[in-house]
């Protein structure tokens, strides 16, 4: 099957040939072709170029007019936590009369509150309500997503949600990637026994989700209140002992030592990032480890943004996603997430555009096949309405300029039909 897409005001995010990411200085500057075309060969992005070099094609291919929207390559959203039941609305007013993260958690809010909520949801049940969310993000042009479990805290209730996310990667059009997140907080009856619950995650969670293969990376919230050094790097060895790469929740509530426990382990990605200082930023530095920042979850919280300036200035690379969840970051709108890193972050459009496309590809292991308008890359994509430059993005933070989307070579969203062509794509 071949597509063309013709008539666009910009293409944007063109690279020649393939970078892995970019960091420093490089992060302000994003290649664009103005009013390109670009063919689509067997879901496979197969040609691209300005207007006066359009090659004559024939008539036994689909033909899409951009009407001078901007076609950009997907977002990819490396970290979220979009499998949970119910929601924690309630929780959102305590946060608004001043209780603190921390203090919600101690009184069994937090991630327990989603936990108990997932124990009495069935697996069929769970999909369904998580599906709502996939359709979401894929209006809002996300093209690959990780999804982590860690809201189970049991062996068995880890696995229902890891393999809610494999029936999300069989069903639908995103490519998806799946993080176990066993050590996410300490269940409430291990509260006096910190040892017992890495051992549970050491001894029968890692060898059960390998055993059905369920997960690509392990994850671990090494931070202040929840998981120590010592027991992030046990269980990210256990991990690594059967296949699953590390990627660690770091410093986003104190100087924790995990962003030097991601980068000594070869962690794909450390996320959040709050606390950063000159010592994890000289960690980090020429590491491979991808600083993910999750400038949602530091607004909707009212905690302290992380210092992307600081990190791009020093020459780091940056990526950036969603952490669409149910207690701290209840969107999975890649757009607005762009808005915040320039608002919140003082980051460049041209930044911003890159930490939620090429190196957040990279911080899901994708950075070959998602993340840029190159030949041979996955034609994961989505056309604007007609704007006026590509900072109009970020700019008109609070609209959906999404109208078209493709994903694998297929339109899944178009503009006559958004709503009903997707459900009617991913039933």
């Amino acid at each position: 099957m071949s597509l063309l897409i013709h008539n666009t005001g910009m293409l944007v995010q063109t690279r020649e040939e393939p970078v892995a990411f970019v960091a420093g200085r490089d992060m302000s500057q994003l290649p664009v072709i103005e009013k390109g075309w670009l063919l689509i060969e067997n879901g496979i992005i197969a040609g691209f170029g300005p207007p006066d070099n359009m090659p004559s094609f024939g008539s036994d291919l689909t033909k899409i007019d951009a009407g001078g929207g901007y076609l950009f390559p997907a977002f990819c959203d490396s970290h979220t936590h979009l499998i949970y039941a119910g929601s924690r609305e309630k929780e959102y007013t305590d946060k608004i009369r001043g209780l603190s993260y921390e203090e919600i958690a101690k009184r069994g809010g937090g991630i327990l509150n989603s936990a108990a909520l997932l124990h009495d949801t069935s697996e069929d049940d769970l999909f369904s309500q998580s599906m709502e969310r996939v359709r979401e993000i894929i209006s809002f042009g996300t093209g690959a997503v990780e999804i982590k479990s860690g809201y189970g805290l049991t062996t068995e209730d880890e696995l229902k949600m890891l393999r809610v996310i494999r029936r999300i990667k069989e069903e639908t059009p995103l490519t998806v990637r799946s993080t176990f997140l066993g050590a996410h907080a300490l269940p409430a009856e291990y509260r006096g026994n910190r040892r017992g619950y890495v051992d549970l995650i050491v001894d029968e969670m890692i060898p059960a989700i390998a055993a059905e293969n369920l997960a690509d990376y392990i994850d671990v919230f090494c931070d202040r209140g929840f998981f120590t050094v010592d027991e992030t790097e046990r269980i990210l060895e256990a991990g690594a002992c059967h296949g699953m790469l590390p990627k660690i929740h770091a410093n986003e509530l104190d100087y924790s030592g995990g962003i030097q426990a991601g980068v000594k382990h070869g962690a794909l990605s450390v996320d959040h990032l709050e606390f950063t200082g000159d010592d994890e930023i000289a960690a980090l530095a020429g590491s491979g480890t991808m600083p993910t920042l999750l400038p949602g979850a530091a607004f909707f919280l009212g905690m302290t943004d992380p210092p992307a300036r600081k990190m791009i200035d020093a020459g780091l690379p940056v990526a950036m996603a969603s952490d669409y969840n149910p207690g701290s970051s209840p969107s999975g709108n890649m757009k607005l997430v762009m808005s915040l890193g320039c608002i919140r972050l003082r980051m460049l459009p041209e930044e911003a555009i890159n930490a939620v496309t090429l190196n957040s590809a990279y911080a899901m292991g994708l950075s070959e096949t998602h993340g840029s308008i190159t030949v041979g890359k996955k034609a994961n994509l989505f056309i604007t309405k007609k704007i006026p430059s590509y900072e109009y993005m970020p700019y008109a933070y609070g609209s959906n300029l999404v109208e078209t989307v493709i994903l694998n070579g297929v339109v899944v969203i178009s503009r006559q039909s958004a709503v009903g062509h997707l459900r009617h794509i991913l039933r």
